[in-house]
């Protein structure tokens, strides 16, 4: 089905990062938690999440998805980090597969991975996306890059990567366990 790697740097949101990891191990996805740094990982609102692994110890070989949640300065903390533009360029170069909600795209547009692709962010971060087609939707794909608006869209986010990964059927199968209208 897929191995997902979801980063969390000090500053992320946290309803868009535990939305995903939830509905993806739902849905059988293995998802690893990777911190920036090691320990407890501090949200935007000071939630502290314990990682499974840093982002050193993840090897690029098994992931077939990374997910970068939003927040500030989450976003900026990823932006800043060489490490996050190295492994997702490797992940890129495997023809695998990279997402981002709220202002994380912005750092796909910085590291340079949204040129000439279809894309969205949080409204008011249009300006960030540099390079890319902005479209208004909650979520955008374009092959294998996907992109959405914010904390109220990060369930439609995660439902399109578990369809995504593991098809429509485990999709609606999921959706229906969680009482959420899935097409």
């Amino acid at each position: 089905m897929g191995k997902v790697a979801i980063l969390l740097a000090p500053g992320f949101e946290e309803l868009e990062a535990v939305t995903v990891i939830d509905v993806l191990r739902r849905g059988g996805i293995e998802v690893i938690i990777a911190g920036l740094q090691e320990g407890p990982i501090p949200s935007a609102r000071d939630v502290k999440i314990v990682p499974d692994t840093t982002l050193e110890a993840l090897n690029p070989e098994e992931i077939d998805l990374v997910v970068l949640p939003g927040g500030l300065p989450g976003v900026e903390n990823l932006k800043k980090d060489p490490r996050v533009k190295e492994l997702l360029s490797r992940i890129r170069e495997k023809g695998k597969k990279c997402a981002a909600i709220c202002a994380a795209p912005g750092a796909l547009a910085a590291f340079g991975l949204l040129e000439g692709k279809r894309a969205t962010i949080y409204p008011s971060l249009k300006s960030e996306l540099k390079g890319a087609q902005i479209e208004d939707a909650p979520v955008v794909v374009d092959g294998d890059i996907i992109t959405s608006q914010g904390p109220g869209t990060a369930m439609t986010f995660a439902f399109k990567l578990l369809e995504t990964l593991a098809g429509p059927e485990q999709a609606r199968e999921i959706a229906q366990q969680m009482l959420v209208s899935w097409p």
